[in-house]
This record gives C-alpha cells, sequence and structure tokens, in this order.
C-alpha cells in the first residue's frame, strides 16, 4: 500500500481545498504594486519615476501611461548592456546570478534574459501550486511515490564574469528544491553532461532502473528520448520499460501536432498537462482536465498586460507601436488574440515576450497561446496564427489516417507569385498534391481572411513531405547547448532557404 502517496496525496488536497477561490484581477494588482516597490530605487525605476507612479491615484493607469513597451533589443541595448559592464541595481536590484539564453526561434544570437532569485523563487512557486493543481486530476496515490523524469538542458551552467548562463531548463533543474530530489530523475549527474546525444544514451542505459510516473519536456525532445530507450531496449512501447508511467508535462511548443506520435509511443493513455515556462518566467499551467488551456500564474512575479494583436498595432518587425492600447486582465474578452506583455522579478519591464494569446475562460485567467507576432503568416493578408496552423495539420492526420509530427512552412515568392509552401514531416505514403489539396482547402474553411489571400495575391499551395528524420538532423544541426532546438513552425525567406538546402543535401 502506497502509505506515503496517499499522505502527500490527502495534503495536496488539503491545500488546494484551503486555498480558496482564486482573484487573478485583485492578484494582479497586488504584484504590479510589489513589483514597484522593489524596483523604486534601480536606475529604471528612478528614470520613470515609480515613486510617482506608486503614489498616484491610479498607479495601474499611471504605470502603462509613464513606462514605454520594450522587446529584447531595446531593454536589452538601452538597460541590461549595463548589468554586463558590472553595473548593479539596473532594472532590479542587485545584479542577477543567471542569464537564460535564448536564441527565440529566429535570432541568430543568444539572448541573454536576466533570472535574478526573486525569478527563481516566483517559478518554485508556480511549480508548487502546479503540483497542488494535480489533485484536480484523481491521480492514484502510488503516482506520488514514482519518479519524474524531466528533460530539459544541461545544468552543467557557463560560468560567466561573477554570474551563470544556461537555458532556463537547465538553470532551473539545477535549482531544484531538496525535497524534490528523490522524484528528480535522471538525477544531477546525467543533468550535467553537456552532450545531448551521450545524455539520451546514458538516460536509456539507466533506464531499467528508474519507476517513471511523469514526464517533462518539449515534446520533440521526449519523443526522441523515447524513441532512443525502446530502441536499446528492443521495446514495443515505452510501458513495457515503465508501466506506470502516467503523466507528460508538455511545453514550450503546442502539444497537438504530436499528439499522433507521441501516443504511438505508449502503451496506454496517460494524462498530458500542458505548461508555459518561458526564459522571462513560468507564465502558466493547465490546472484542470476539463480543458487544456493554461491558467496564468497572476501572484508570482509576473505582472500581464494585453495588446490586441491587430495590423495597425503591430509594425513589420513584429514590435509593438508606441500608440497600441495595452489591456488589463480586467478588460480582456474572450476569443480574441492579445499580444502579451510582461513586468517581472527580473527587472523585464512591459517586455514584449513575443507571444500571442486568447482567453477561454477570463474569471479563471485561462488561455491558450495561439502564435508568435513574428510567426502570424500574413505576407500576403492571410492572418494565419500558429494555432490556425497546427489545426490544419491535424485534420490532415484525421481525414488521411496519417502522422505528422512536425512542420515548416514559408510564404514564397515563386516566378513573382506568391505561394504558402509546406514541408510535412510524416513516415506514411502520401500524396503531396492532394495533401496540398485539402489543405488549402481546411485552411479556406478556419479562416477568412485566408481565404480572401487565396482569391487575389496568394497563388497556391506547395506541399513537400519528408521522413520527421529530416526535422530532427535539422534540430540536431543548430542545437544548443546540452538540449536541442524548437522547430520554427513558420520561417522567414532566408531561413527557409537554408532549411531547402538541408533537406536536399
Amino acid at each position: 500500500m502506497p502509505i506515503i502517496g496517499h499522505l502527500i496525496k490527502g495534503f495536496i488536497e488539503v491545500r488546494d481545498k484551503l486555498s480558496g477561490s482564486k482573484d487573478p484581477i485583485a492578484e494582479q494588482k497586488v504584484v504590479l504594486d510589489e513589483l514597484l516597490k522593489k524596483a523604486e530605487n534601480t536606475s529604471f525605476g528612478k528614470h520613470y519615476n515609480f515613486k510617482a507612479i506608486l503614489e498616484s491615484e491610479s498607479p495601474v493607469e499611471a504605470f502603462a501611461k509613464s513606462v514605454p513597451y520594450f522587446d529584447y533589443n531595446r531593454i536589452d541595448k538601452e538597460w541590461w548592456q549595463k548589468l554586463h559592464d558590472g553595473e548593479a541595481d539596473v532594472t532590479w536590484p542587485g545584479r542577477p546570478d543567471y542569464f537564460a539564453l535564448s536564441s527565440g526561434t529566429t535570432g541568430k544570437t543568444s539572448k541573454k534574459i536576466p533570472v535574478t532569485d526573486a525569478m527563481i523563487d516566483a517559478i518554485r512557486k508556480t511549480g508548487l501550486e502546479q503540483v497542488f493543481a494535480l489533485s484536480n486530476f484523481d491521480l492514484p496515490p502510488d503516482f506520488f511515490e514514482l519518479g519524474i523524469l524531466m528533460l530539459g538542458s544541461s545544468t552543467d551552467l557557463n560560468k560567466v564574469e561573477g554570474h551563470q548562463e544556461g537555458e532556463i531548463s537547465g538553470i532551473s533543474a539545477s535549482n531544484i528544491p531538496t525535497w524534490f530530489r528523490g522524484y528528480y530523475k535522471p538525477g544531477e549527474e546525467i543533468a550535467e553532461i553537456d552532450d545531448w546525444d551521450e545524455r539520451v544514451q546514458k538516460i536509456a542505459e539507466e533506464a531499467p532502473n528508474w519507476d517513471i510516473g511523469a514526464l517533462s519536456g518539449i515534446p520533440s525532445w521526449i519523443e526522441l528520448m523515447l524513441q532512443k530507450v525502446i530502441d536499446y531496449h528492443n521495446l514495443n512501447h515505452i510501458h513495457e520499460i515503465w508501466p506506470n508511467l502516467q503523466v507528460y508535462t508538455s511545453g514550450g511548443v503546442a502539444f497537438g501536432p504530436y499528439k499522433k506520435s507521441f501516443n504511438a509511443l505508449l502503451g496506454k493513455p496517460i494524462t498530458v498537462i500542458d505548461t508555459y515556462l518561458a526564459s522571462e518566467g513560468f507564465m502558466a499551467f493547465q490546472a484542470r482536465p476539463e480543458t487544456d488551456a493554461m491558467q496564468l500564474s497572476t501572484d508570482s512575479g509576473i505582472y500581464f498586460e494585453f495588446v490586441p494583436f491587430e495590423p495597425e498595432y503591430i509594425k513589420p518587425d513584429g514590435s509593438l507601436r508606441d500608440d497600441a492600447p495595452a489591456l488589463q486582465l480586467s478588460e480582456v474578452e474572450e476569443g480574441q488574440d492579445y499580444v502579451l506583455l510582461i513586468s517581472t522579478v527580473s527587472g523585464a519591464w512591459r517586455y514584449l515576450i513575443g507571444d500571442t494569446i486568447a482567453f477561454t475562460d477570463v474569471e479563471r485567467a485561462e488561455i491558450k497561446i495561439t502564435g508568435r507576432t513574428k510567426f502570424f503568416l500574413n505576407t500576403v493578408g492571410s492572418q494565419l496564427s500558429v494555432n490556425k496552423l497546427d489545426n490544419g495539420v491535424q485534420g490532415l492526420e484525421e481525414k488521411f489516417g496519417i502522422r505528422i509530427p512536425e512542420y515548416t512552412l514559408c510564404a514564397k515568392r515563386i516566378e513573382g507569385e506568391f505561394y504558402h509552401c509546406w514541408y510535412l514531416g510524416t513516415e506514411d505514403k502520401t500524396d503531396d498534391q492532394e495533401l496540398a489539396r485539402a489543405l488549402d482547402a481546411s485552411l479556406k474553411n478556419a479562416n477568412k481572411n485566408y481565404k480572401v489571400a487565396r482569391s487575389k495575391a496568394l497563388k497556391g499551395v506547395k506541399v513537400v513531405s519528408v521522413p520527421p528524420s529530416v526535422f530532427h538532423d535539422w534540430n540536431g544541426k543548430n542545437k544548443k547547448k546540452g538540449g536541442q532546438v524548437k522547430m520554427e513552425r513558420v520561417m522567414g525567406e532566408e531561413k527557409f532557404e537554408e532549411w531547402e538546402a538541408f533537406v536536399k543535401s
């Protein structure tokens, strides 16, 4: 009998009930007040007169009027670069112990996002809230005694001039609480292995020694790891070696496109829980099984604002126009795409994270990620979000009975005409022209802007099917320190030309 599991489950259920109902709008006002007070005497706080904002009749409105929008390039050039010059108290008190390296999905060089001790604490707090929310998923007591395999980047961080650098998954894993270490797999020694292939090989070797109940990581990374374990031990599916695997916590990208290929590696269904952890913080997590939407973490060091995702508010490079209106949580509507802005305990202020979201339940502050500001395929007015692209690909899977775990596309000019050029990753035999016609018809039905674009400037759709291994090889070629990259769903023409040359090589 899983006595410890019963105790832990009981504690989680009691803790969840005692926490009561949330009031996200009230929580957000408290978070902004705390952020402004804490940063009041920083260089940034003095420059934008946080003291006056705090003393104003409405700090929320005064903050929005006084502080401009920042994307990474602007805040790094104007403020964060001073941290690298040795200054302290720049946008947050002190100096950060960590910088999260992130190339995003388009950048050629790594961004360096400050990660303060306060942010580490905030990530832990949100992680605990997610654990408490497991009471909603009716998991058996023995689940709470099993190992949790977290597959991220290497925890062997680079030491640079008084701080450490690495990906946020590696930073988070290197700061796991003491109480969690007994559950954490692959363990500190394997997690520190810098080479991705060597680390996954070691995981495969050690797999029989672990009783894994949950997995956590980016879908493509997890799939590669599971396939390696299956191949190494000559299994039919992963449940032959981890029979108690019950939960997968997904993050980094939408899980939908991976659902079919992921399930093919399993022997029985498991619970999939979405999370939203970025280099800038732990934004949201799925809190209940009735929906795959995620609840914003409204009480853990991040203040959110929302700009309606409309063409008149967005510059060609994906940044915001200065006059774009930012809404508070109390002002948003369900079903509308918004550009997400954050202010955080790491000293990001009105920061354009680059993601677009839509609310599925405003009262619960539940959202879905709909795309990226730079990745809405809108070259000829088609206005296709990544969410709609994912739905189109999933429609092909259902219509043709195939699996497409990976895809990418580009709006490309061919002989003076624009085409949407798709590469679909699938092992199944396909007729690319038939796929192109079905995809085109599906997107016309789902999106009126796309239908209009197809009647005007968008000439047609081209599809090329390639094995998913091509995408994996591309990720490996471009992988970051100790990990893999996230495959770009939508590429610019320059990047797409590199991709096509890689496919043909």
